[in-house]
């Protein structure tokens, strides 16, 4: 089998999956927008996934990201920037990446608004949530609370676009009591920012609990593209 074939069973797969949960929630599967993570997989993946169809490809790394955008400019893709973000990275990121999903603090804002500032269309922005507990030791994400307030200021910053929520599932927890707290917390963003509704949640293992919640973006690298590669 081919690497072609690989992905193409991967991506047939992931789609049906999509496709079933979409219809189990009563909803249409064009609401969801499917982004392959390619994080330690080659540019030469994401031209094979750009030929089976993929528009929408993540990354998690910077250094990785940078380049592999670069290789892969003459595609028509929209890169999403998934991963932890460091505050002295954002302004490049935001060169590239057409939507930032992990913005989680006040910090962010300004250097991202830097980088977008050199670009001809804003960067879609969507904030990450917490569903881990408080003292969790390497927790990702705003606290629900804070999220009003990092909300109003993207939403007034020009160059980014408030676009609406990202979150993890904690892996010691069944998926679909996160993404039911999402849900309440996205309830109360979408009263003050109706617009921004977007809802990036949802990966491999997972993607079904968080399609029938809202999400409108899934997050899948392992079962479109297979294990991640030993050298990293």
């Amino acid at each position: 089998m081919t690497r072609h074939d690989e992905i193409a069973a991967g991506l047939a797969t992931v789609r049906h999956r999509i496709a079933t949960a979409a219809s189990d929630a009563g909803r249409d599967p064009d609401e969801v927008c499917l982004v392959v993570v390619t994080k330690y997989f080659p540019a030469s993946d994401v031209r094979v996934l750009a030929d089976l169809g993929v528009t929408d490809v993540g990354e998690n790394r910077h250094q990785e990201a940078e380049a592999k955008h670069a290789e892969c400019a003459d595609l028509d893709l929209r890169w999403h920037y998934v991963g932890g973000l460091q505050s002295n990275k954002a302004a490049a990121v935001a060169r590239y990446a057409d939507a930032v999903h992990s913005v989680d603090r006040p910090k962010l804002v300004g250097k991202l608004a830097t980088g977008a500032a050199e670009r001809s269309e804003p960067v879609d922005v969507l904030l990450q949530v917490s569903l881990d507990p408080p003292d969790r030791e390497g927790r990702a994400g705003a606290d629900p609370e804070d999220v009003p307030v990092l909300a109003d200021r993207v939403a007034a910053t020009d160059g980014l676009r408030l676009r609406g929520l990202m979150a993890v599932a904690p892996l010691d927890e069944d998926p679909r009591q996160a993404f039911a707290r999402l849900a309440t917390v996205r309830a109360d963003f979408l009263a003050h920012h109706p617009e921004a509704s977007w809802l990036s949640a949802g990966m491999s293992g997972d993607l079904e609990h968080a399609i029938a919640v809202g999400a409108t973006h899934v997050r899948v690298g392992s079962a479109v593209l297979g294990s991640r590669p030993s050298v990293q």
